[in-house]
């Protein structure tokens, strides 16, 4: 059977600027960057979560045609191409507060939910990102 999820997948329209991004302003780490074939692999990942890479990938052949790349980056660009990360943190407040002092556009202040207190944004290719602080599940 299955064990675990090791790669997910976004569509970003240049990989030198989603390092920028997820890099220099997110705290990734590089995985891998290597040329695979006609194609750039490239994986970041959170220093404390190395398990769990993403895959920032362009739209381009071999995974897609050139005709369905286009369509895929009109769709990435427009925040539909169906890119969502969610992460948690110990605190919502100074995460955003260290994420606005990086330069990151935050159209959301953190809010208390049923759930916790969270906060949303976009990457500069449109995939969703949301950060949220969980309330602790109590015991049973």
């Amino acid at each position: 059977m299955l064990n675990s999820i090791t790669i997910s997948q976004l569509y970003v329209l240049d990989q030198d600027q989603a390092l920028d991004f997820y890099v220099g302003k997110l705290g990734f780490e590089v995985q891998t960057d290597m040329m695979f074939g006609p194609m750039r692999f490239l994986t970041v990942v959170l220093p404390s979560d190395p398990a769990r890479a993403v895959l920032l990938e362009r739209p381009a052949p071999p995974s897609v045609s050139d005709e369905i790349a286009g369509q895929v980056r009109d769709l990435v660009t427009k925040g539909a191409a169906g890119g969502h990360l969610f992460f948690s943190t110990d605190d919502a407040y100074k995460t955003h507060a260290a994420l606005k002092d990086k330069g990151v556009d935050l159209p959301e202040e953190p809010i208390v939910q049923p759930y916790g207190i969270d906060f949303g944004f976009r990457d500069p290719f449109g995939n969703h990102v949301r950060v949220a602080q969980l309330t602790p599940t109590p015991p049973s």
